[in-house]
């Protein structure tokens, strides 16, 4: 087959595609529009280019302004500073850089922080130049607010002033203003502190985490012996941080509490001031996260009402959409109570005034209320959930205006005055196209389309990307996408390699380039048909197609991958007894079980850091979709793959970072355990120092390496 290949590839000039041209050489990047922020004139934007910071004309690109050029940067800023990102401040009077950068876990770093004043010149190192957390203008731009050491400070910039506004702080122990390992993974947040509308109160959520139980990861760099590092992670049906919301007076120097108990089993998943600057509406939710409140507090008693009450059979996922209207008598909210997500209008009493969007389709993102003309732009999963729209809708007519026009995936970022927006676009086979629109959605100019890299693809040659639809036996119709092997013969014989993910809510079925899928591009070339189908669990199909795996996940999905799995099998033009299936964390757990459990059908797999076991996973994620093992034990003994190590008739490859904040090496060794005493044959891969992504010390390049090998002798 590999012989074969080179004959075809030399014949039509294709060039072949490599590991070196995706992971090393950047053969298949596509362009994007760095540092591109809009400016409170809602008509320029603010741009990064060659080391300035400049002012540029939103409709034909000009600069108007240098913002700061690079060698005032290099003046104020200590030697051999880098600058890894900005931030103007509300009244673009202040810039923030953040000049030194270092990961923790997958949202949060530690910064050094250097602050501008445009007007006098003045440059403030925060904090003496050490590193801190989440640095945040205050509305006024007179002070900044920081987490440092598990306190929460903030520094006035006009005499670098430090107040500190919490002193208990200790490693793994009290964290102040800072969310602790599993709200971060979990409810996709790490700055646990907000300004208030008249900067005059921080609120912020103190997380005792004394009590959750502790890891150790060991890390290794050529030392007499491993380097331990230990923090606080709640698995299932273990203590959680018990967090607790308050609010801090600048001007009185004294704390108010939200006046609840302390409760381990209590969640506070998000703060958002109103437009009061008196009143905090904080998310409280239950451990089983099947019951949401919305309560509104105040700021100088702890005091509460409630604001909504939100309730679920299943469970109630976190968005980021709730929106207080400017005239301080309506919120907008979006639930998926009615079957699919959509916007509902309330007024500030808590009673429901309207529900705004209609439909079988999932709201997919809010971008913004133009209060003024009471307008809603929002994006929606339609045509299919497939696809994604931008559309507009007025609140009081409910007229509905399709704003993106053509197929595939849309999203758009306005200016604050909605008069100008920012399109991104691209499909299955098409990589992104940026450009600028008018009110009208006129194309001004186009940004960015990404020409010279279609241009180069070209040469390749690599197989188009194609939807397909089934229904299983069960009656269920799944979608996927398929990538044929290059020179495609219907007459022949191919192998399949699926790869899914699958996991509550995600989609791999997308009308979006979504990276190019250049791997498997590679695989195609070499005569493999590749395929991906989005299992029952999975998003943009509505509330009960997403939520029906509760309380047994990899229940359904294996059973439509393996349904998947057999319908490709039927095709004329597929080799039924080599069909192998990839998947990485929840997809390497679905690997997993596929092979396991559709061991006739599958006959190899690949598994990069999956959950072996939900008991070893975290709790905010495992109890939402399955709840404790002691509430559900069938659900975890029935769809754990560590328990089905004994079906394994295939090959099997499985590898995982050692240093996996995420999920834990444990998943994989446990499952090496299980394989080992089932007397099987299997393949394992670990990687020293790598987190969940495998990154570190040529552990990328390493891994891709191995699974090509393992697909093409295997599969």
């Amino acid at each position: 087959m590999m012989c074969l290949f080179f004959l075809v590839a030399a014949a039509t000039g294709q060039k072949k595609i490599t590991l070196e041209d995706i992971f090393r050489s950047g053969s298949f990047r596509t362009k994007g529009i760095p540092g591109f922020r809009f400016m409170n004139d809602g008509k320029s934007y603010i741009s990064l280019s060659e080391g300035n910071l400049k002012q540029m004309n939103i409709t034909d690109g000009k600069e108007s302004a240098i913002i700061l050029a690079k060698e005032e940067f290099k003046r104020i800023a200590p030697e051999g500073a880098t600058l890894n990102d900005f931030e103007l401040s509300a009244d673009e009077s202040k810039i923030l850089f953040k000049i030194e950068s270092e990961a923790i876990y997958r949202r949060s770093s530690r910064d050094k922080v250097l602050v501008y004043d445009r007007k006098t010149g003045k440059s403030t190192i925060v904090q003496n130049g050490d590193p801190i957390n989440n640095a945040t203008f205050s509305p006024d731009a007179t002070k900044i607010a920081y987490t440092y050491k598990n306190d929460l400070y903030y520094t006035d910039l006009a005499d670098d002033r430090v107040t500190m506004v919490t002193n208990d702080g200790k490693w793994n122990s009290i964290i102040n203003g800072l969310c602790d390992w599993v709200y971060e993974e979990e409810f996709s947040f790490t700055r646990a502190f907000e300004w208030s509308g008249d900067g005059n109160s921080l609120a912020y959520l103190r997380f005792d985490e004394s009590l959750v139980p502790e890891l150790t990861l060991e890390y290794y760099h050529d030392g007499m012996y491993p380097e331990p590092y230990t923090y606080k992670y709640p698995k299932v049906g273990e203590k959680n941080s018990t967090v607790t919301v308050h609010f801090f007076n600048l001007d009185t120097k004294k704390t108010a509490t939200l006046q609840l108990p302390p409760d381990g089993e209590i969640y506070y998943p998000r703060l958002k001031w109103t437009r009061d600057a008196n009143q905090l509406c904080v998310f409280r939710m239950n451990r089983h996260q099947n019951e949401l409140n919305l309560l509104l507090v105040d700021r100088n008693t702890g005091n509460y009402t409630t604001l909504l009450h939100e309730a679920s059979l299943q469970y109630i996922e976190i968005n980021d959409f709730l929106t207080f209207f400017k005239n301080g008598k309506e919120f907008l909210w979006v639930s998926d109570q009615e079957g699919f997500q959509q916007v509902y209008l309330y007024q500030m009493d808590g009673k429901l005034k309207n529900k705004i969007t209609t439909g079988q389709h999932d709201i997919s993102d809010i971008y913004g209320v133009d209060e003024k003309n009471r307008k809603l732009y929002y994006q929606v999963a339609a045509p299919t959930p497939m696809d994604r729209q931008v559309r507009v809708i007025d609140l009081a007519s409910k007229n509905e205006q399709l704003l993106s026009t053509s197929v595939g995936t849309s999203s758009y970022s306005f200016t604050c005055t909605y008069d100008y927006a920012v399109s991104t676009w691209s499909d299955l086979n098409t990589p992104p196209i940026y450009t600028v629109l008018d009110k009208k959605n006129k194309i001004i100019r186009v940004l960015e389309d990404n020409a010279t890299a279609k241009e180069k693809f070209s040469s390749y040659g690599a197989p188009q990307t194609e939807f397909f639809n089934f229904t299983s036996s069960e009656g269920v119709s799944l979608n996927g996408w398929m990538i044929k092997p290059d020179n495609f013969d219907p007459n022949k014989k191919y192998p399949v390699f699926m790869t899914l993910y699958g996991g509550p809510g995600s989609q791999q079925v997308l009308n979006s380039w979504s990276g190019g899928k250049w791997w498997f591009k590679m695989f195609a070339q070499q005569g493999y048909l590749i395929a991906c189908v989005d299992n029952r669990g999975t998003g943009g199909r509505g509330t009960e197609f997403r939520k029906m795996t509760y309380l047994q996940m990899g229940h359904y999905e294996t059973i439509d991958q393996i349904e998947a799995a057999k319908y490709l099998g039927k095709l004329p033009y597929v080799d039924a007894g080599r069909i192998g299936i990839f998947g990485w964390s929840y997809g390497g757990f679905m690997s997993s079980l596929c092979l396991f459990k559709g061991n006739d059908v599958f006959k190899s797999a690949i598994a990069v850091a999956p959950v072996t076991n939900w008991k070893w996973y975290d709790s905010i994620y495992t109890e939402r979709y399955m709840r404790t093992e002691a509430e559900n034990p069938k659900g975890f003994a029935e769809n754990s793959p560590i328990y089905f190590a004994d079906r394994l008739r295939g090959n099997y490859f499985l590898a995982h970072g050692m240093a996996d904040d995420n999920v834990h090496f444990q998943n994989s060794v446990e499952m090496n355990r299980s394989l080992i005493k089932a007397g099987k044959d299997f393949e394992f891969h670990m990687y020293p120092n790598s987190n969940h992504g495998i990154f570190t010390e040529g552990a990328t390049f390493h891994l891709y390496s191995a699974m090509t090998k393992f697909v093409l002798e295997k599969i």
